[in-house]
């Protein structure tokens, strides 16, 4: 193989999903739920199935890990960042994702989505 062959192409920025995925991945995380309190925790279930953790990404210019979501008492779906021995529980709507996307990332995108009002 000849040295140009064996470059990697350059890393693109993750896109996201299609206004038409996002519509249906909110209609499957909300199915059944009759009151927003049920949709959150719909979503909650997708993002704990499907969002591959612990990933890095970076929080007021340092990196952090995402070791795991929670669901807080008051019904806010967080992300337990760490740094060393420092844990810190940031909304999952303000969380700040990494260029390279975990898998699993667009359910925070369609939870952003549905909790602005888009459906």
């Amino acid at each position: 193989m000849s040295d140009k062959s064996k470059k990697k192409s350059p890393r693109r920025r993750h896109v996201g999903p299609s206004d038409a995925r996002l519509r249906e991945m909110i209609e499957e995380a909300t199915v059944d739920a009759y009151d927003e309190s049920e949709q959150t925790v719909g979503f909650y279930t997708m993002l704990e199935e499907n969002l591959a953790t612990p990933f890095k990404t970076e929080v007021l210019g340092v990196e952090v890990t995402v070791e795991r979501i929670e669901m807080t008492d008051d019904e806010q779906i967080v992300a337990v960042c760490a740094r060393g021995r420092s844990r810190q529980r940031i909304p999952i709507l303000e969380l700040p994702l990494p260029t390279t996307q975990p898998e699993g990332a667009d359910w925070i995108m369609a939870f952003r989505r549905w909790a602005r009002g888009g459906r």
